[in-house]
């Protein structure tokens, strides 16, 4: 139980009508969760609009509403606090109410369109391999130390996140490494948090059904960078042609990563095949399993966190070299006949083509490329032509499927990505709306030797139609596809 007053520290305020000096016992949103003594906050979402269900939250038992606009009928048994953007509030009043956990835990945050996962992912396993008790947030699973916690949204809602950041105080955790997504940046998930080191890695074309535009995309991304203190460190992607924007107007101490440019961290693929990585990172050579070179910048940016966290070097290079990738990122298996399918996330034009040039560059040019991809529905429609052209120009053969149709057709979504395709393209691709079918006939396809990329859905245990998630995991299947040979 907290203080109205105690909560509302750094919050914007624009006026309060009735007493601080009230008990809290829970902070939410969603007036679903509101109970006796609760404080809602009324928030704009893209969807519904919070001040909606503010009579709804009065109702059952809210003591404190935070909102925008107070109803000109509020009842004055309840405090009403109005604030200019309550979706800030939220972030600063949840912080507040867990006692400011951020604070006490050294955070690494990881933005960017591709690389998020991989590189949140073996900070934490690198940490956890030197002995330190750590917390990870991804997009595949929440972890705490070895307890797993199911991920609803790559970054948490704000009440969430500070409730997980305490949970880990209380397990003993020192560190904690998270991805930050345009999303939670640009709803203010992280307001009020205190980030030790923010990561970059890149930006491409990707969730434009939300910003409605690049320069909008580019901006949220760039909300993490500016909030640091001039105590943290910022370490952005130096071959990367926005990192100069999303560092303009940070205080953090600035340090840059690079495989082709000049940079304070710097390295070189010195060999990249299916057997992985050997690479020099400054004047150290490492060997990782890891693939390509999207995951030698992965790599680097990992190296240079944990270098800007203290770490010393040579532990650092030892652990990482052993780091694996996580589920559904280049994940492969190779079967009798010496074929091998990769499943992977990609799920945007950029990472489609960065999986594809892998492994176009690891192939001896006596095998086939067989790539089956979709895209997913009530997402950003202008990528889908896009995503068809770049896996017909690096596949000898495409099946366009479905990924998580959503609530639109699968077959007008195929339609959409086949648009994007020449008549002479086009005898490259079959389409197969049933993704089962469609790997299975990828699958049939194979010659001894062959490559199959399976792209869109890499980690996800589902596949979600007409608003129901049914079991479908691309990994499992081919895995069991292959046992039968």
């Amino acid at each position: 139980m907290k203080l109205l007053q105690d909560l509302l520290y750094k919050v914007r305020i624009d006026q309060v009508l009735g007493s601080t000096n009230v008990a809290v016992e829970n902070v939410t949103s969603d007036s679903r969760q509101v109970r006796k003594l609760s404080l809602f906050v009324a928030v704009r979402g893209t969807v519904t609009d919070g001040h909606s269900y503010i009579a709804k939250a009065v109702e059952l038992g809210a003591a404190v509403v935070v909102c925008e606009e107070i109803p000109a009928d509020a009842p004055m048994h309840v405090v009403f606090v109005q604030v200019q953007d309550s979706s800030r509030a939220l972030g600063i009043i949840a912080s507040n109410f867990f006692d400011s956990p951020s604070s006490k835990l050294k955070i690494v945050a990881v933005t960017g369109t591709n690389g998020k996962t991989t590189t949140a992912t073996l900070l934490f396993r690198l940490f956890r391999s030197m002995g330190y008790k750590c917390g990870l947030l991804s997009t595949v699973v929440n972890r705490i130390n070895e307890i797993e916690i199911p991920a609803t949204h790559t970054t948490p809602d704000a009440v969430s996140l500070n409730e997980l950041l305490n949970r880990m105080i209380q397990e003993g955790c020192t560190y904690v490494f998270m991805e930050a997504s345009s999303h939670a940046l640009h709803q203010n998930r992280m307001a009020g948090m205190h980030i030790t080191g923010a990561l970059y890695t890149n930006i491409s074309h990707d969730h434009l059904d939300y910003h409605g535009s690049m320069n909008e995309y580019i901006k949220a991304k760039k909300i993490l960078f500016d909030m640091l203190p001039a105590t943290s460190f910022a370490v952005v992607n130096a071959d990367d042609r926005y990192q100069d924007v999303m560092i303009s107007a940070t205080k953090a101490k600035k340090r840059t990563y690079a495989l082709h440019s000049m940079a304070d961290y710097r390295g070189k693929v010195l060999e990249s095949g299916l057997n992985g990585l050997q690479m020099m990172i400054g004047q150290q050579e490492l060997h990782s399993p890891l693939i390509g070179e999207f995951n030698a910048y992965n790599l680097l940016v990992v190296y240079a966190a944990a270098i800007e966290l203290g770490i010393d070097t040579m532990n650092v290079l030892i652990h990482l070299s052993s780091m694996q990738a996580p589920e559904g990122r280049f994940q492969y298996i190779r079967n009798n006949e010496g074929s091998v399918a990769v499943v992977d996330y990609a799920h945007t034009p950029d990472a489609l083509e960065n999986v594809l040039k892998t492994l176009k560059s690891v192939r001896t040019g006596n095998e086939q490329l067989i790539t089956v991809v979709g895209c997913g529905g009530d997402r950003d429609k202008t990528k889908r032509p896009i995503m068809a052209q770049i896996a017909v120009e690096f596949s000898d053969r495409v099946i366009l499927t479905s990924d998580n149709p959503r609530s639109e057709e699968p077959k007008a979504i195929i339609e959409e990505m086949a648009a994007g395709l020449d008549i002479i393209q086009k005898k490259k691709a079959l389409s197969v709306t049933d993704r089962r079918e469609a790997i299975g006939v990828a699958h049939s396809m194979l010659q001894p030797g062959d490559i199959l990329l399976i792209a869109g859905k890499g980690h996800e245990k589902y596949q979600e139609i007409q608003g129901v998630r049914y079991e479908f995991d691309d990994f499992k299947l081919i895995t069991e596809l292959f046992q039968t040979n």
